[in-house]
C-alpha cells in the first residue's frame, strides 16, 4: 500500500492513464497521455481541470476569528465583504514567508483559509500557536470538500451549464458565490493560479467530486496535471513556495517584498494593529518603493528580487542555474523550462491566434534589485554562459477572453529617411489627410455626439480662442445648482454657455414655435 495520501479524485486520475507522482506527499498527477505541453495549450485556448484538493483547507471561525486572522496574515482581513477572498502571506517574524495562501469569506461569521498542500502541517503548528492568545478555532476540512480549478477562454460558459445559467460569479477577480450545479451544492471563487482572466476553483463535497469531474470532461474540459500547472503559473509569472518564496539556493531567506505579488498581499492599515512580521514587512515596502523610484543607494533589505527572465540563445534554464552580469554573480534561476504558446499574427485588435505553436524558455530569477527590464544578462546552463534578458513579463491578462504570451523583442531603432526622400512622404500624408477629413465630414455619419460634422457656420466660430478649450464644470448643491468650472479663466465661456442655454430654453416654449410643438 502507497504511504503517500490521495485527493478525493485518485481513481479517476488513474482511469484517465494519469502519470502519478510524489508531490509534497500526495501521490498526485504530473500529466496525462495527451502531455504537458496539450494540456498547457488546451488551458490557454478552451478550458482544463486540475485537482487541487490536496491543497491545506483551514475553516476558522469563533468570536476572534478576524483579529487571529489580521495578526497571522499579512493582508486586511476587514477588507473582505461576504463573497470577496484575497491573497495573503503568512508572514515570520523577519517579513521572510512561512507560506503563501488564499482567504475567503463565503459565510458573515466564517473564513476558508487555503495553504500549499506540501506546507499544511508546518503552517498549521506555526497557527496553533499563535492561536493560543485569541477566542477562535481552526477546522481542517482537507478530506471533506475538494477543489477543482477550472481554467481557461471557455471555463465560465462550461459552469453556466451546470448553474443552468446563472452567473457563476461577479465578474471579478476574487468574487465568490454559492450555487447549485445540477442538484449539487458548490462554492466558487473566481480565482485561479494559471494566469487565465477567465478561471474558476470550485469546491464541493468529497462525495461528490468525480461527478463534478467527469460531467466538466462531457461538456470539453480536458484534465491537466502538476506539469502544466507548473508551466502556466511560471509563464504568468506567480510563485511557488520552496522557488520564488522560503529559501534561496544559499539557503537564505528571501524577502517577501522581494516577490512581485507582495504589493497585493501586505496590507499597512491601522486595523491590523502590530501583526506577525509587520515591522520588517515595512522596512522591506520602504525599500522597495526607493527601488521603484530608481534609487538604488541602500539595497541592504531587498538586495535581491524575482524577475521574469527569457533565453536569447539555445538552451533550458533550470532552477538554482546562476545568473550573471558581466563578471558578476548577481542571483540565480528559481524556475526555469520550455513553455508552450500559441503564434499569432496582426497587431492589436487585429490579433487573430493562430494553430501554430512554438516554445521558449523563460523563467524567474532571483538576482540584483538594481537589475532593469530588458537588461542583458547571462545564465550558466552547465558551464556555458547563455545571453538571456530580463522582460516586464512574459505573459498579460487584460485582454480576455485569452491570456497572451509576451515574446521579447528589442527595440530596433529607425533609420531616418534621407532628406530627398521627406517631401514625397510630406505629401502623400497630406493627401490621406484630406481623403480622411472628407470621408469622416461628408461620407459617415459619426455616432458619437462630440465628433459629429458641425454646420459651416459653427466651423466658421470654431477658429475663436474660446473653442476647445478646457471648460468642464457641474452643478454643485451646496452653491444653489450654481455651475462650478473646473479651470479658472472660463467667465466668457460660461456667459456663452448661459446666452445658448436661455436661448434654447426660449425656443423650446415659445407659443407656436416648431419647438414646442
Amino acid at each position: 500500500m502507497s504511504e503517500l495520501k490521495r485527493t478525493q479524485l485518485y481513481d479517476v486520475h488513474v482511469a484517465a492513464g494519469a502519470t502519478m507522482v510524489d508531490f509534497g506527499g500526495w501521490e498526485m498527477p504530473i500529466k496525462y497521455p495527451t502531455d504537458i505541453v496539450a494540456e498547457h495549450l488546451y488551458t490557454r485556448h478552451f478550458c482544463s481541470l486540475f485537482d487541487v484538493s490536496h491543497m491545506g483547507r483551514i475553516l476558522v471561525d469563533g468570536p476572534e476569528a478576524v483579529p487571529f486572522l489580521q495578526h497571522v496574515l499579512s493582508s486586511n482581513v476587514l477588507a473582505l465583504d461576504v463573497n470577496q477572498a484575497q491573497y495573503a502571506i503568512i508572514p515570520n517574524e523577519s517579513g521572510g514567508a512561512v507560506d503563501d495562501a488564499y482567504l475567503y469569506r463565503f459565510e458573515a461569521d466564517r473564513y476558508l483559509l487555503v495553504v500549499n498542500a506540501a506546507n499544511t502541517d508546518k503552517d498549521l503548528a506555526h497557527l496553533e500557536e499563535q492561536i493560543k492568545a485569541f477566542d477562535a478555532r481552526m477546522t481542517v476540512i482537507t478530506a471533506d470538500v475538494a477543489a477543482i480549478a477550472v481554467q481557461g477562454p471557455k471555463a465560465k460558459e462550461l459552469l453556466m451549464v451546470l448553474s443552468g445559467g446563472e452567473q457563476i460569479t461577479e465578474p471579478v477577480k476574487n468574487a465568490l458565490n454559492t450555487l447549485s450545479f445540477e442538484g449539487h451544492t458548490v462554492r466558487v471563487a473566481k480565482t485561479g493560479y494559471t494566469g487565465e482572466p477567465i478561471g474558476y476553483e470550485v469546491y464541493i463535497g468529497s462525495a461528490h467530486a468525480a461527478w463534478l469531474w467527469n460531467r466538466l470532461v462531457e461538456l470539453g474540459a480536458k484534465p491537466a496535471g502538476l506539469g502544466a500547472r507548473d508551466t502556466l503559473r511560471l509563464e504568468a509569472g506567480l510563485p511557488l513556495y520552496g522557488h520564488e518564496l522560503g529559501a534561496d539556493p544559499e539557503g537564505r531567506e528571501i524577502p517577501v517584498f522581494a516577490v512581485p505579488v507582495a504589493k497585493f498581499a501586505v496590507s499597512f492599515s491601522e486595523q491590523k494593529g502590530n501583526y506577525v512580521g509587520r515591522g520588517p514587512l515595512e522596512a522591506q515596502y520602504a525599500a522597495y518603493r526607493r527601488i521603484m523610484d530608481r534609487d538604488f543607494s541602500d539595497l541592504s533589505v531587498l538586495p535581491r528580487r524575482i524577475r521574469p527572465i527569457a533565453l536569447l540563445g539555445r538552451g533550458v534554464m533550470r532552477a538554482g542555474m546562476p545568473v550573471y552580469r558581466g563578471e558578476e554573480q548577481i542571483g540565480y534561476v528559481t524556475s526555469g523550462t520550455m513553455v508552450p504558446y500559441y503564434t499569432h499574427e496582426g497587431e492589436g485588435l487585429e490579433t487573430v491566434i493562430l494553430e501554430q505553436s512554438a516554445m521558449r524558455a523563460i523563467g524567474l530569477a532571483y538576482i540584483a534589485s538594481d537589475v532593469l527590464d530588458e537588461d542583458r544578462v547571462e545564465v550558466d546552463i552547465r558551464g556555458r554562459r547563455i545571453a538571456a534578458v530580463i522582460p516586464p513579463y512574459h505573459l498579460r491578462s487584460d485582454a480576455p477572453p485569452y491570456a497572451r504570451p509576451i515574446l521579447y523583442a528589442p527595440d530596433e531603432d529607425e533609420e531616418a529617411a534621407p532628406a530627398a526622400d521627406r517631401r514625397p512622404a510630406a505629401l502623400e500624408l497630406l493627401q490621406k489627410a484630406a481623403e480622411n477629413h472628407a470621408w469622416r465630414q461628408e461620407r459617415c455619419v459619426n455616432l458619437i455626439p462630440s465628433e459629429t460634422t458641425p454646420s459651416r457656420a459653427v466651423r466658421l466660430l470654431s477658429m475663436s480662442d474660446p473653442s476647445f478649450r478646457y471648460a468642464e464644470h457641474k452643478k454643485v448643491k451646496s452653491f444653489y445648482d450654481a455651475d462650478v468650472f473646473y479651470y479658472q479663466g472660463t467667465k466668457f465661456i460660461d456667459q456663452v454657455e448661459q446666452l445658448l442655454v436661455d436661448s434654447s430654453a426660449a425656443a423650446r416654449w415659445k407659443p407656436g414655435s416648431s419647438a414646442a410643438r
